[in-house]
């Protein structure tokens, strides 16, 4: 009975995809984009886990290990900022440490957490250096740019030469089994179009500074090496996923764009957006786009020791349908609400710190869209572990919950421990022959 359910949500899902052709910003949904909406949706039915307390569950294991062994460590080193790693959680504990991380990038796939686990990006595959920062050439990208490494059907794990700015003229749109790795220089997406990661699967981001993202024009853009096809105007989302699965999005610095800072929508699924700092944003993140989309309850996404910061307003996230499980982050500033959502998505927070806004209208963390409190009441919206500051609450509402595997459940880290967890969110200054 529950194999058939499934099967109908993501039937559901397939079809609303196509009603949503305008969204997805195609002008002409061709057979090559009918074939990716097709590979998509037997991705996320491939990524969706039937049971998510289990993700949650491994999920706080390893933050617990963790920070046992950054307490062990600084006991050794008689002192807190000592000795060469200052890693403080467990993704970053997986990797910084290595002064020869440099030649050992591709470790990194071993470290994530949440429901992005598994998602290996371009592991599997050649190494490609980003040399030009131009994108000049939508329809023919010039090699040697990010454009042109995005579009190539094979996995690759991408580097850049040195510090630059990338200026793109369009969305740059993903192939799958892609990462972007930005360790080891100053790499900033700015003051052009959005990344979009529309219909593929198996995406890391790593390392870039995304800010300053404007609404793209549109017109006739390549999305991979043996097609391109005219886009209408993208939205001015800093990343936008959609229709997309297995992706991780760790140590990125955002801020400003002209709509959200990541969006995932559309049947996405599998994601982990960790170690990231978001600052100077109104709507920050949106996951599930429409109330009337009930393919976005497949959206399973962790946010992970990330940072929300300075001059944000609202939607950290706001949610549609969906599990969100929040998870050791800080919220150090808010102007309206931290956590919103409608169409009963389940949010499960646990050991967050919430520092509430002076003003005595804005203290509560949570925001319920769209609902009398006789409905949201049953929305499954837990707090546990959280640290409330500066009169900061919580709406608690549905029932617990339950975990399922009980004997090796062990509680996140509580709020009080965010600070540390959280010290290093944001884009690393990373160097060779040093831990990053």
């Amino acid at each position: 009975m529950e194999a058939m359910k499934l099967g109908l949500l993501f039937l559901w899902a397939f079809v609303a995809i196509f009603a949503t052709t305008l969204k997805a910003h195609i002008a002409d949904f061709d057979e090559l984009w009918q074939k990716r909406a097709e590979e998509a949706r037997k991705n996320a039915l491939e990524a969706y886990q039937p049971d998510p307390e289990n993700v949650t569950d491994h999920f706080n294991v390893e933050v617990h290990k963790a920070l046992n062994d950054a307490d062990g460590t600084r006991r050794k080193l008689g002192g807190k900022n000592r000795g060469p790693c200052k890693a403080t959680n467990p993704i970053d504990r997986c990797w910084r440490c290595h002064k020869n991380w440099a030649k050992r990038r591709k470790k990194l796939t071993k470290c994530v957490l949440g429901f992005g686990r598994g998602t290996t990006g371009g592991k599997n595959g050649n190494i490609y250096v980003v040399t030009d920062p131009s994108d000049g050439d939508l329809v023919n990208p010039k090699p040697g740019t990010l454009r042109h490494a995005v579009i190539q059907p094979k996995p690759l794990w991408i580097i850049f030469a040195h510090d630059m700015v990338i200026r793109l003229s369009e969305e740059l749109i993903m192939t799958s089994d892609k990462t972007l790795d930005g360790r080891g220089a100053k790499v900033h997406i700015a003051f052009g179009a959005q990344i979009t990661i529309q219909f593929v699967r198996n995406v890391i981001i790593h390392g870039l500074h995304i800010h300053d993202i404007k609404v793209g024009s549109g017109g006739m853009v390549r999305d991979s090496v043996d097609h391109y096809g005219y886009r209408i105007s993208s939205d001015g989302d800093g990343i936008s996923i959609f229709g997309s699965s297995n992706i991780w999005i760790d140590h990125v610095s955002m801020s400003n764009c002209d709509d959200g800072l990541i969006d995932a929508i559309s049947g996405s699924t599998a994601i982990t957006i960790s170690n990231c700092h978001f600052t100077h944003h109104n709507e920050v993140m949106l996951f599930g786009a429409s109330d009337g989309f009930s393919g976005d309850e497949v959206m399973q996404i962790t946010l992970a020791f990330n940072h929300f910061g300075q001059g944000l307003v609202q939607r950290m996230p706001r949610s549609r349908w969906g599990f969100v499980h929040v998870v050791n982050n800080d919220y150090t500033h808010w102007l309206m609400y931290a956590i919103g959502g409608s169409q009963h998505p389940t949010i499960l927070s646990q050991g967050n710190r919430f520092i509430a806004p002076p003003k005595a209208f804005c203290k509560e963390v949570t925001k319920r869209d769209y609902a009398p409190e006789s409905v949201w009441k049953t929305w499954d919206w837990r707090s546990e572990g959280d640290l409330m500051m500066n009169g900061a609450f919580f709406v608690q509402s549905g029932r617990p919950i339950k975990h399922m595997r009980k004997n090796d459940m062990i509680k996140a880290k509580p709020g009080s421990f965010v600070r540390r967890l959280t010290r290093f969110a944001g884009a690393l200054n990373c160097f060779k022959h040093k831990p990053c």
